[in-house]
């Protein structure tokens, strides 16, 4: 039997470059996908949410989370990058157990969501056995986000291709890909999150290129994270050795050349930046919106580390709006609107995670990855423009709605999870790895 449930009488905002909004409008759910989008649509026998007063658009996709490092939440205000390497990812990634991966990893999920999020890129770089991916999977698994996990290496890199985190990074993915990872249907989908040209050698960045494409997976790597200068080559090295192609998102890039961003525009390669912890964290290279644009490549946005950023998309899209403004006044990029920045958040994202047939707008035949927004709140209200309101203003207690392939996870302002459990894991966990 088909399950349908109307969306009735909500601001319809539209993220598809050729579709309008629809400031009165319902929304279709059948067995998960959207339906129909229209005014006044008959669904005799359906499940009615009445939308009336909010804003309602395509769930958010964050496009590169340490969701592991949950655990680890705001102590890093104050880290350089380098701080972060030891204090985050050896010092606390060797303490981190596999229970600690499940708990840190169900409470960001369940915080994604809770802001909105409905797609999610786990870059798990914390594979210090099969158990540490088990546990991640089993954590995005539950919290019912549709999720890419990608899947890295150990707490400790060194960069050499054959050292044994490699090896077992190695084997372990094509573990996954053979028995967890055998469809790419479901609301779990595999990525090789890659070490990289800045963080290993050039030959085992080839190595893992060469994996995922074997296996037939997208691939996200940390590429030109720090100032530019003569050893931040990487994207030029990369081309030189032909890996570059529209299979491949590059996080950060803020150290690259105008040369280097335009080689990534030409090959179709997709970019994430994480405007707020790029600003914030010394030793990572700010944000280049403007000369992304210029290059010709749209960013999609993500969060990072909640070491030293907010959990959440709003945050995002308001610092990266700034950013891309005020590169506007410098002349490096055309004007850029709310509307384009909530695309990086939705449709774009959807392009760098490989899902933009499933997610990332309102269109019929798209999974019903979607979020209302409650417009008559009063940091909101009244609403004029709903991507200014969005952008300029929303944040996580606006959130009243999130469906995620049409099941409802948050309805009424309250994510429908048992989060008493869930904050004892991570507290637990916060405890264990800290030492504490």
């Amino acid at each position: 039997m088909t399950q349908r449930t109307l969306i009735r009488g909500g601001w319809i905002v539209r993220t598809d470059e050729s579709d309008a909004d629809l400031p009165h409008g319902d929304l279709l759910i059948e067995d998960g996908t959207i339906a129909a989008i229209g005014p006044s649509l008959a669904a005799d026998g359906a499940e009615t949410i009445d939308a009336s007063g909010m804003l309602v658009l395509p769930g958010f996709v964050d496009t590169h989370r340490h969701t592991w490092q949950t655990t680890l939440r705001h102590r890093g205000g104050d880290w350089s990058l380098d701080d972060y390497f030891a204090q985050a990812r050896i010092a606390a990634g060797q303490r981190t157990r596999p229970e600690d991966v499940y708990a840190g990893t169900l409470f960001g999920a369940l915080t994604a969501i809770d802001s909105g999020i409905t797609t999610l890129l786990d870059w798990s770089h914390i594979q210090n056995s099969p158990a540490h991916a088990d546990a991640a999977v089993a954590a995005l698994a539950e919290s019912g986000l549709r999720a890419v996990f990608g899947h890295g290496g150990a707490s400790i890199e060194t960069p050499q291709g054959t050292d044994p985190a490699a090896q077992r990074h190695s084997v372990d993915i094509r573990r996954l890909r053979r028995e967890r990872f055998t469809s790419d249907d479901g609301l779990l989908t595999l990525a090789m999150a890659a070490t990289g040209p800045d963080y290993s050698s050039d030959v085992a960045t080839a190595e893992d290129f060469a994996l995922a494409r074997e296996l037939g997976i997208r691939i996200t790597a940390h590429v030109a994270t720090r100032e530019p200068g003569p050893e931040n080559r990487g994207i030029e090295r990369m081309h030189a050795a032909g890996l570059l192609g529209p299979d491949i998102t590059v996080v950060h890039g803020g150290g690259a050349t105008d040369h280097a961003l335009k080689l990534l525009a030409d090959h179709g390669v997709t970019v994430s930046v994480s405007a707020q912890i790029e600003l914030g964290m010394d030793g990572l290279a700010v944000p280049v919106l403007g000369r992304m644009l210029a290059a010709g490549l749209t960013p999609s946005l993500s969060v990072d580390s909640e070491t030293a950023t907010a959990g959440d998309m709003f945050t995002q899209m308001r610092t990266a709006f700034a950013i891309a403004r005020r590169d506007r006044f410098e002349g490096r990029n055309a004007r850029v609107s709310t509307r384009d920045v909530l695309r990086w958040a939705t449709l774009q994202g959807a392009r760098a995670t490989g899902l933009e047939h499933r997610t990332g707008s309102l269109t019929a035949g798209k999974a019903a990855d979607i979020i209302l927004i409650r417009a008559t709140d009063v940091n909101l209200a009244p609403v004029s423009s709903p991507t200014d309101a969005i952008v300029l203003a929303a944040h996580p207690g606006n959130v009243d709605t999130v469906l995620v392939a049409g099941r409802v996870l948050k309805r009424g302002g309250r994510l429908h999870a048992d989060l008493d459990r869930a904050r004892r894991l991570v507290q637990a966990s916060h405890e264990h790895v800290l030492g504490s």
